[in-house]
């Protein structure tokens, strides 16, 4: 019996210890964990950025369309009166004389540095304040209080009218007309105004605009239809 238990037992000598992980194995395993993170980790950080950089876009894409909108909207309201030009562009500034409800408004699209700028004076009645008006928009120091930022980060503006089936530098001299006869505004009394100032530029048939923007240039083209 007491052999039996000797060759069938557990004797000490015969037990296996459990073998457990060098130091060595346990470096590699982490070594190779942190290269599978950093990996994983710029793959979220590649989404992230793709994902940052389409909302920026879209909202770049979403406010230049409603720039331009106001832009093509100022333009489709275009009023020829004999206080003022309809439609002038400087270099810098393009100015127009628009018809409201409450009688001749005056706006004025001006690049700035890099920044596009919208001012719109309050519509008038009497042809002495829309020529004051005039005068005053050609100092950018008297109204840049009261102008909009329409858009940042504009390298450059052109403008050029439509004129004689080509287009043209927006500062070169097109056809003279004598100025329109305008009636009062709704609401206004008094005789019609009468033409000062001899005859006047005619409107183009239509107007371009270039802006230079860091996505790329970007062009609008909108006929001119004077309101009556």
């Amino acid at each position: 019996a007491l052999l039996s238990m000797n060759t069938h037992g557990l004797h000490p000598r015969t037990m296996h210890t459990a073998r457990g992980f060098t130091l060595i194995e346990v470096l590699v395993a982490m070594f190779i964990m942190a290269i599978m993170a950093t990996m994983a980790w710029q793959g979220v950080d590649g989404l992230v950025r793709a994902r940052d950089g389409a909302q920026r876009s879209g909202e770049v894409a979403l406010r230049l369309s409603t720039v331009l909108a106001q832009w093509e909207q100022d333009l489709t309201q275009i009023q020829q009166s004999s206080a003022a030009p309809g439609l002038k562009y400087d270099g810098a500034s393009l100015r127009m004389t628009r018809r409201t409800p409450g009688g001749i408004q005056l706006v004025v699209w001006t690049l700035q540095g890099t920044t596009w700028y919208r001012w719109a004076a309050p519509p008038v009645t009497r042809i002495q304040d829309l020529q004051d008006r005039w005068i005053r928009s050609q100092q950018w120091t008297a109204i840049q209080g009261d102008a909009l930022k329409m858009l940042e980060d504009v390298s450059s503006q052109q403008v050029y009218f439509y004129r004689g089936n080509a287009w043209s530098n927006a500062q070169s001299t097109g056809d003279f007309e004598a100025p329109p006869v305008q009636p009062p505004p709704q609401g206004a009394s008094g005789p019609a105004s009468a033409p000062v100032g001899g005859e006047q530029e005619a409107l183009p048939s239509g107007v371009r605009v270039v802006l230079a923007l860091p996505s790329g240039p970007v062009t609008r083209d909108l006929m001119v239809r004077p309101s009556l």
